[in-house]
C-alpha cells in the first residue's frame, strides 16, 4: 500500500469515527463528494494545502492524518536505555479479562523531544498488525526514559478525557521483553484500571504462554494484599 492511500485511509477512519458522511467533509473543505471519495482511495494524490483543510474539518492536527515513517532518530546526544535502544516502534500486550481477549498495541516513536523523551502514538486494539493504524483506539503522548525507569504517558486522540500511562521499571537492562503497570481510564465500562503490561521489542507469538504473563497470577495477589497496591515488577 503506497503512501497516498495509506493517507486516505486515514482520512477515512477519523471521518467515520466522527460519523461524518462524504457528502457532509465534502462541503467543509470546498470539494465535490466524488473528489473526496477518490482522495480516501488514494486515487488522487492530495496537496498540502487540501490535507491542511481536511485536517481543519476534522478539527484535529495534521500530523494524525500523516503516517510514521521508519527514520533513524538521533542518538547522538539521546539518552536511551537498553531495551529501548535503536527502536522507532516496539509493541506491547495486555489481557483484558473482561472481554477474555489479548489485546495488542503498537507505540510508534515520531520525533526526539529532550535527550531522553520521545513523541509517541500507541495504537491499541486492532485487527491485523500489516494495518495496525486502522485501530479503535489511539493515543498521543510521550516516552521519557530516567536511570531507573521508563514512563509513558498518553492521551486518548478522540477522548481527551482518558489518559492512560505506563510505567517499566529497569529498562537499561538487556532484554527482548520488559514487564510494566498499565493505567487509566477505561470507557467501557467507565472506571479506572491498572494492569499488567509486556513491551516487546519484536512482535511475539500469542499463546497461552503469553496469555500466562499478563493474567494476574496467585503471586501477584499475595504481594497485591502484602502491599496494599497493583504493582508489575
Amino acid at each position: 500500500m503506497d503512501i497516498g492511500t495509506k493517507i486516505g485511509e486515514q482520512i477515512r477512519l477519523e471521518r467515520k469515527k466522527q460519523s461524518l458522511t462524504l457528502d457532509i467533509l465534502a462541503q467543509r473543505i470546498n470539494k465535490s463528494t466524488s473528489t473526496l471519495a477518490k482522495y480516501e482511495k488514494g486515487e488522487i494524490t492530495i496537496d498540502i494545502a487540501t490535507l491542511y483543510d481536511i485536517a481543519n474539518a476534522l478539527q484535529i492536527n495534521i500530523e494524525h492524518l500523516l503516517i510514521p515513517q521508519q527514520r533513524v532518530l538521533n542518538m547522538a546526544n539521546a539518552k536511551i536505555p537498553t531495551f529501548f535502544y535503536g527502536l522507532f516502534q516496539f509493541y506491547g500486550y495486555i489481557y483484558d479479562g473482561r472481554v477474555n481477549a489479548l489485546i495488542r498495541c503498537v507505540f510508534d516513536i515520531i520525533e526526539q523531544l529532550e535527550p531522553n523523551k520521545f513523541k509517541i502514538i500507541m495504537y491499541m486494539n486492532f485487527k491485523s498488525f500489516e494495518r495496525y493504524q486502522a485501530a479503535e483506539n489511539i493515543y498521543d503522548g510521550d516516552i521519557e526514559h530516567f536511570d531507573a525507569l521508563t514512563h509513558i504517558a498518553l492521551t486518548n486522540r478522540h477522548m481527551p478525557m482518558e489518559k492512560a500511562s505506563a510505567q517499566v521499571l529497569a529498562s537499561q537492562l538487556e532484554a527482548d521483553t520488559k514487564l510494566g503497570l498499565f493505567n487509566g481510564f477505561s470507557t467501557r465500562p467507565t472506571m479506572p484500571i491498572a494492569t499488567k503490561i509486556l513491551l516487546a521489542r519484536k512482535r511475539l507469538d500469542e499463546n497461552e504462554d503469553l496469555i500466562m504473563q499478563l493474567k494476574i497470577s496467585k503471586e501477584d495477589i499475595k504481594l497485591y494484599r502484602l502491599y496494599n497496591m497493583l504493582i508489575a515488577i
